[in-house]
């Protein structure tokens, strides 16, 4: 299985965010992406560099208003007098339709749903190979690779059409989706971060050719709060294309392959072409964020029960966050995989 990452995905490095009021040390560092080769090389993988696909793979997924705003928003915030070294917002509307501000505070407020996606001189640079790593990996897998795996950092499945947030600023798997559907008629995203991917489903919330599942840590007391409940199904022509699956804090594996079993179901019923995996290894047991408990052993199982799906994969990373195990829970995670042949 190839691997995809480009060392520019590195020089993005948020400095802090504000967790329950307080400022703290941000966990999306660089150091992630030290941890993830080492695990993807230990799994056998090979690293490749990604081309540069261009905005057309981005703007498919984006809007061109987020995209000129996420390109220049950090040259403008250092105009302002007194103002953070990074960009962090200090107001949000309660209604995003009709007016735009032309202010770059209020667009940073209109752009960026908390304080935990802060945007300094190298983000832009680095969410685009991000993407890029995506859209590489789509174009192996159209090109008749069983599996790739993209090592997309920053992550993305916060991001929204329009919003970025929780460290995500360009939606990764929605783009690697959206590209396969060059080809594949029929898509799925499974997301199994310790969040639920907020953004992916909003994204995708009223289309029936892209169906979304999320195993997440229940968000009635955990990120991002608003979005991730179980009667969520989508709506119009995606009524039913969507599916949620919270889990009680502390899960382990039981409890997730448990859900696991119950998204393969539905992934079944719906008769997909290709797959795209939205890899959060932040559901680890001794992970900084402490959601859920999910061993190391456990992710060669959820591995493993993905690739008896049969799909072609995608693979995109997602959180994980810095641990002592970070690297060796991807090694177990694509080991299972490709030891139950899904990279054949």
């Amino acid at each position: 299985m190839k691997t995809f990452f480009a060392e520019e995905q590195a020089i993005h490095d948020p400095r802090m965010f504000l967790s329950s009021g307080a400022q703290k040390p941000n966990p999306e560092k660089p150091e992630r992406t030290n941890r993830l080769l080492a695990g993807a090389k230990a799994a056998g993988s090979t690293i490749e560099r990604p081309r540069d696909h261009g905005l057309k793979p981005i703007a498919a997924i984006h809007t061109p208003e987020y995209l000129a705003f996420l390109r220049t928003i950090f040259e403008r915030w250092q105009r302002i007098e007194g103002a953070s070294e990074e960009v962090i917002p200090n107001i949000h509307p309660l209604a995003r339709a009709g007016s735009y501000p032309a202010s770059a505070v209020g667009q940073a407020g209109y752009h960026m749903a908390d304080t935990a996606c802060p945007i300094s001189a190298d983000t832009w640079l680095s969410a685009c190979w991000s993407a890029w790593s995506a859209v590489e990996a789509a174009e192996t897998v159209l090109s008749g690779a069983r599996a790739s795996y993209a090592l997309c950092r920053p992550p993305g499945h916060h991001a929204f059409a329009d919003v970025a947030g929780g460290f995500c600023f360009l939606n990764n798997s929605a783009i690697a989706a959206q590209h396969l559907r060059s080809q594949a008629k029929r898509l799925v995203i499974l997301d199994v971060d310790l969040h639920h991917g907020n953004g992916t489903q909003g994204i995708f919330y009223r289309r029936d050719d892209v169906l979304t599942v999320s195993i997440h840590a229940d968000p009635i007391r955990f990120y991002p709060f608003f979005w991730g409940y179980a009667d969520e199904r989508g709506e119009g022509p995606g009524l039913g294309y969507n599916l949620n699956l919270p889990l009680l804090r502390k899960s382990g594996d039981a409890e997730f392959l448990e859900a696991l079993s119950a998204a393969a179901e539905r992934i079944e019923a719906f008769a997909p072409d290709a797959l795209v995996v939205a890899l959060g290894l932040d559901a680890f047991e001794g992970d900084p964020f402490g959601g859920l408990s999910v061993t190391t052993p456990g992710f060669a199982r959820i591995g493993e029960a993905i690739a008896d799906m049969g799909l072609p994969t995608v693979i995109v990373q997602e959180g994980g966050y810095l641990c002592d195990a970070l690297g060796d829970n991807l090694t177990s995670f694509l080991g299972g995989f490709i030891g139950a042949g899904g990279a054949r």
